[in-house]
């Protein structure tokens, strides 16, 4: 049973991050969002919105489209397939990982 609190200790950290498991789980629920959009619903500065963003870019989760609506700048970010993939995946592993915790009973 002390395996649930090493494979909670194993969480992947770039998703696990609160940040940016916040952000991905925003994306999944739709098909891209703004920048903008982004940072007020997950309270995050623009700094350090677009620190996570591209630190989700780099390992191929999130696309981000950089283009002008009119004359203003707008920037869109999406899941990529993969970054669908694990966002599913890692809620699944912490939904499983915490009933396994809830079942465990010291020894």
């Amino acid at each position: 049973m002390s395996q649930i609190f090493e494979e909670l200790a194993a969480l992947d950290k770039l998703i696990h991050e609160p940040a940016r498991l916040a952000i991905l789980t925003a994306l999944s629920a739709c098909e891209s969002a703004d920048f903008l959009f982004l940072g007020r619903l997950t309270g995050l500065s623009k700094g350090n919105l677009s620190s996570h963003l591209s630190k989700l870019e780099e390992a191929e989760l999130v696309d981000i489209v950089k283009q002008f609506v009119g004359k203003k700048p707008n920037t869109v970010v999406s899941l990529t397939e993969n970054g669908r993939i694990a966002i599913t995946q890692h809620w699944q592993q912490l939904d499983n990982l915490r009933n396994g915790a809830q079942a465990w009973e010291p020894e």
